[in-house]
C-alpha cells in the first residue's frame, strides 16, 4: 500500500481549473508523473508505520490544496534528514509547551528539533473579475484546433452562467475563422478577431489568437492561451508570521530548534527572508552621504532577540 496505487492511467490532459491538486496527482498519466508518484510513495514508505495513515490522508485531501503541499513539504524535510544520516522520531512530546513538534532528530551525539511549515503566496485576478473554475474549464474544452483564445471579464453576474450556451457560441465563432487569413491580416496591423458574450449579468470578451501551423490540431492542447492578468498580494511578511507562529509554540525545548519554512512564491527574493529574520532594510541619510541598516522589526533583531532566542535556525 502507498499513497498512490500503481495502475494504468490514460488521461494526460492538463490540470483543470476546478480540479484539486490531489485529484490531479492521482489522475494525470505519463512517465514523468508516474515517476513523481513513485518518489512520493517511496518517501512515504520511509515514515514510521504509525505516521503513515495521517500523512497519506493529507496528501490525498481533495478539499485543501494547501494541506497537500504542506504534507509534501513535511515529507521532503523528513527524507532530507534521513538522507543526511539522521535518525528521526516523529511528533514526540518535548518542551514546556506540552506540544508535539514534527521531528526530533539525532545525528551522532547531536540532538535537535525540526518543525516544518508551508507558506504560499496569494494570487488574485484583477479586481473581482475571476471566473468560476467550472466556467474556465468549459472554455478550455471548446474544440479549437486552429486558435487559442484570450478572455477578459468585463462584468460579473450573480449566478454561474450557462456553460453549454457559452461553449456552443464560442465553437461557432472560432469555426468561422481562418487562421491563415487572420495571421496575414494581423501582420498588416489588423486587430485580432474579438467576440463578446453576455448572459445573466456576465460580460466576457474573447480574442482569437492563431496557432502556429505546427501546433494546430493537437488533441490535448488547452484552448485558453492567455488568462487575465493577476496581482501578487502584498504578503511579504508571511515568512515572519510563519517563524513567529512556530517559534513560540513549543515553549522551552532545551534543544536547538530549526523551523523549516517552505516558501512558495511567484517571484521569490532572498531579501524577503532576510527582512523577516533581521529586519527590513533602511537607508540613513547624512550630510556626508548615506548608510544602510535594518529596522528592528525582524525576528532576530536586537529588540526581540531575547524573546525569540529559542529558535536556532530557519
Amino acid at each position: 500500500m502507498g499513497v498512490y496505487i500503481s495502475r494504468h492511467r490514460t488521461d494526460a490532459t492538463p490540470k483543470r481549473a476546478s480540479e484539486s491538486d490531489a485529484e490531479f496527482f492521482e489522475r494525470i498519466a505519463g512517465p514523468f508523473w508516474d515517476q513523481v508518484r513513485d518518489v512520493i510513495n517511496e518517501w512515504w514508505s520511509h515514515l514510521p508505520p504509525d505516521a503513515q495513515p495521517g500523512l497519506r490522508s493529507r496528501l490525498r485531501d481533495r478539499n485543501s490544496d494547501a494541506n497537500v503541499f504542506s504534507a509534501l513539504w513535511e515529507l521532503y524535510v523528513h527524507e532530507m534528514l534521513l538522507g543526511s544520516g539522521c535518525t528521526v522520531e516523529i511528533e514526540q512530546q518535548i518542551g514546556t509547551g506540552g506540544k508535539y513538534p514534527d521531528f526530533l532528530v539525532t545525528r551522532g551525539d547531536e540532538h535537535f528539533v525540526v518543525e516544518a511549515i508551508w507558506t504560499a503566496e496569494n494570487l488574485g485576478a484583477t479586481g473581482s473579475s475571476s471566473l468560476p473554475p467550472q466556467v474556465v474549464d468549459a472554455i478550455d474544452c471548446v474544440p479549437s484546433p486552429n486558435f487559442y483564445v484570450a478572455y477578459k471579464v468585463d462584468s460579473v453576474g450573480s449566478t454561474t452562467p450557462q456553460q453549454r450556451r457559452l461553449k456552443n457560441e464560442l465553437t461557432r465563432w472560432l469555426a468561422s475563422l481562418d487562421p491563415d487569413q487572420v495571421t496575414a491580416e494581423y501582420e498588416q496591423k489588423v486587430p485580432l478577431p474579438r467576440h463578446t458574450w453576455q448572459e445573466a449579468g456576465w460580460r466576457l470578451s474573447f480574442e482569437a489568437i492563431p496557432r502556429s501551423p505546427g501546433r494546430r490540431g493537437e488533441p490535448t492542447s488547452r484552448t485558453i492561451g492567455f488568462h487575465p492578468s493577476v496581482w501578487v498580494a502584498d504578503d511579504s511578511d508571511r515568512v515572519l508570521k510563519a517563524v513567529r507562529k512556530k517559534g513560540r509554540k513549543y515553549g522551552d525545548l532545551a534543544l536547538p530548534f530549526i523551523v523549516a519554512v517552505g516558501n512558495s512564491a511567484v517571484f521569490p527574493e532572498d531579501e524577503d527572508t532576510e527582512s523577516a529574520l533581521y529586519g527590513t532594510s533602511v537607508e540613513y541619510a547624512h550630510h556626508t552621504g548615506s548608510t544602510f541598516g535594518r529596522n528592528t522589526d525582524g525576528y532576530w533583531t536586537a529588540a526581540q532577540y531575547q524573546a525569540h532566542s529559542r529558535a536556532a535556525a530557519y
